[in-house]
């Protein structure tokens, strides 16, 4: 059973910054990506940043130059400067695993964790 758990959700001021945790237990092996994504009230979720298991780094280009995840082993950060408003959301860790001798990839979710930015 793999678990990931996320912290370091809250309220913000535009401008502000804020650092979200994700911590991912369980046996987990060959693992792809972490990655995190981002949900907002009647909009679709929508990844917001990914690193690979080489290092690679993804963010979509609204977050660029703004956010940085980070990796250390299986555990995600991820460092929000400069937010906006428009950054409010639900945001969920997330993590894909590959083939092994015993199992098939598979994706798994946290449960998410708010961040409300004001204007």
């Amino acid at each position: 059973q793999v678990r990931l758990s996320e912290s370091g959700g809250g309220l913000a001021s535009a401008g502000g910054s804020l650092r979200l945790s994700c911590v991912a237990s369980g046996n987990i092996r060959n693992m792809k990506h972490m990655a995190w994504y981002r949900q907002a009230a009647r909009n679709e979720r929508i990844a917001v940043a990914r690193i690979l298991s080489n290092g690679d780094i993804w963010y979509v280009e609204s977050v660029k130059g703004r956010f940085s995840i980070s990796r250390d082993g299986f555990t995600s950060s991820l460092q929000m400067n400069n937010l906006r408003p428009e950054d409010s959301g639900v945001y969920t860790c997330q993590m894909d695993v590959g083939y092994t001798p015993t199992s098939a990839p598979a994706s798994y979710w946290g449960q998410g964790t708010q961040v409300t930015v004001s204007s």
